[in-house]
């Protein structure tokens, strides 16, 4: 059986368009870099103790279990930009985002009992301009308040979005073509069909 150790939506649903059944395990793992760890060294890390806490949670009821691990984040300069602690905080955030460049780094590890594999893709993010009144508009909405990099792509924020090179369903937590060749890596069947994929088991 194949699991996602997340609790995240937006991989639940992005993993369901790849055709391969899988389970969502609710769990919590700590993210916090370590000193001296690079913002690649860090999203790889965490991606991994995700997928090693849920293989631990399903592993003695299911032997053949193989479990994914995800994990997403802004990289500005160097600096991880987490999820915003608060209003001011994403405010904050946005305000440094605006006007330039930044990477979005996302790991996706499987791990099973005999299994560990990974990827890692960085895309390029490009944000216009935005004066201080337009992104109060948008964090009173509330979306940026549990996304990294306080913005979600496929919300309010894709109107400010100049130009984005890599993967788009990476930035939103889930790279699909990276990821969907990952699982064909490990032996994960495609099992449903292009009609059925949004029915996938969650």
């Amino acid at each position: 059986m194949l699991y996602l150790a997340s609790r995240s939506p937006r991989r639940t649903q992005l993993l369901a368009r790849l055709g391969r059944p899988f389970q969502a395990l609710d769990l919590e793992v700590a993210e916090v870099r370590a000193t001296g760890e690079s913002a690649a060294q860090y999203v790889q890390r965490v991606a991994a103790d995700k997928a090693r806490a849920g293989l631990a949670q399903v592993l003695a009821s299911d032997p053949q279990a193989l479990v994914i691990g995800a994990d997403t984040e802004v990289v500005l300069d160097g600096e991880v930009f987490g999820k915003p602690d608060g209003a001011a905080h994403a405010c904050t955030m946005l305000a440094r985002l605006a006007g330039r460049t930044h990477e979005v780094m996302t790991a996706v590890v499987v791990v099973g009992a005999q299994v560990r594999d990974s990827v890692l893709v960085v895309s390029q993010v490009r944000f216009a301009a935005m004066d201080e009144q337009a992104i109060a508009a948008y964090v009173a909405t509330g979306e940026p308040l549990d996304k990294a990099g306080a913005y979600a792509i496929q919300g309010g924020a894709e109107r400010w979005i100049e130009h984005l090179s890599g993967s788009y369903s990476g930035v939103m937590g889930l790279p699909l073509y990276q990821t969907d060749q990952l699982l064909a890596r490990v032996g994960v069947p495609v099992t449903v069909t292009d009609a059925g994929r949004e029915a996938a088991h969650v």
